[in-house]
């Protein structure tokens, strides 16, 4: 007889993964599939208020659309100035940290957990996400658990990221690999580097 690579009878997730009661996680999901996705487009104080009553951080002036996706609210920090696109999703099984005026576009999925394949247990196991200050991730990227994507950073359209991606750098594909360093507007008033509005 074969023996089993994969037995999902014995699955068990980790001691206190979620991180809250089952109870609190199933009232975050009642809360999101109405509170927050029937919510209209322009009130993103509500959303912000509804994240932040269930344990995320959120930092002033974010912007959060009403079909993105957060799975546990209390593992998700977001800095100042975030924009976050539609049908985005934060998959928060393992920490996410989204770093001040960064933008995740639409369809993008940022997954802090993943099964060990090579355990017939099929465990899981959590990974923290970081998402430093500007940077760009354009529609659906797909950033892999334990990743961080580097100041300034920008993805490309429907991009792999399963590695870290340097500072200041324009990345795409599947997997993303370096293209060429981003370009950057200079300020005459400032005296200082700014980036391109996006």
């Amino acid at each position: 007889m074969t023996p089993r690579v994969q037995d999902l009878k014995s699955f068990v997730l980790p001691p206190n993964f979620r991180g809250r009661p089952a109870w609190f996680v199933q009232l975050w999901w009642i809360v999101q599939a109405t509170l927050f996705r029937w919510s209209p487009q322009f009130v993103y104080g509500w959303r912000n208020f509804l994240l932040r009553l269930f344990g995320a951080k959120i930092g002033r002036g974010v912007i959060i659309r009403p079909t993105a996706e957060i799975t546990y609210p209390w593992k998700l920090t977001i800095g100042d100035y975030c924009w976050i696109g539609d049908y985005a999703s934060l998959y928060t099984l393992g920490e996410i940290e989204i770093r001040d005026n960064a933008c995740v576009s639409q369809h993008c999925y940022l997954a802090a957990a993943a099964h060990d394949y090579t355990r017939p247990t099929f465990d899981m196991e959590a990974k923290k996400i970081t998402i430093e200050p500007e940077v760009w991730l354009a529609t659906r990227v797909f950033v892999a658990p334990g990743v961080t994507v580097g100041r300034g950073a920008v993805v490309g359209a429907c991009s792999v990221v399963l590695r870290d991606v340097p500072p200041m750098m324009i990345c795409a594909g599947n997997p993303a690999r370096v293209l060429r360093e981003r370009p950057v507007a200079w300020s005459a008033s400032a005296g200082a580097a700014e980036t391109p509005a996006l």
